[in-house]
């Protein structure tokens, strides 16, 4: 099993497409172009923090899991990244932030950037 974890923030900010004036309407394209990429991940996980969350509801559509973070996003996908690493899953984190992904490299996952994502979408 494969787990693809999203910070949508970043991602989302690799983009210069006014994302800025409308989070919550950037949050949910992504979370549509997710739905459909031909990305060989078995579980997508989309998650949001702050305004983003007003433009996907948490919950699974198809192979995308969104959760919504309760205050940083940064906490949330490491938690998520611990928890498929712990049940044996290869888990990928998408991710710019440098002291992110060596959280995430802490509990078992790898990290790439948002370019490897947005050129796949």
């Amino acid at each position: 099993m494969s787990v693809l974890v999203v910070d949508a923030a970043n991602v989302v900010g690799a983009r210069a497409d006014g994302w800025w004036k409308d989070r919550a309407g950037a949050a949910r394209r992504l979370h549509e172009e997710l739905l459909v990429a031909d990305i060989d991940y078995d579980v997508i996980v989309l998650v949001l923090e702050g305004q983003a969350k007003g433009g996907v509801r948490a919950g699974r559509d198809a192979h995308v899991r969104t959760v919504h973070a309760p205050k940083d996003g940064d906490a949330t996908i490491v938690a998520e990244a611990r928890k498929a690493a712990e049940k044996g899953q290869r888990v990928v984190v998408v991710t710019a932030d440098r002291a992110l992904d060596a959280r995430v490299h802490g509990v078992g996952a790898t990290a790439i950037g948002p370019t490897w994502l947005l050129d796949r979408l």
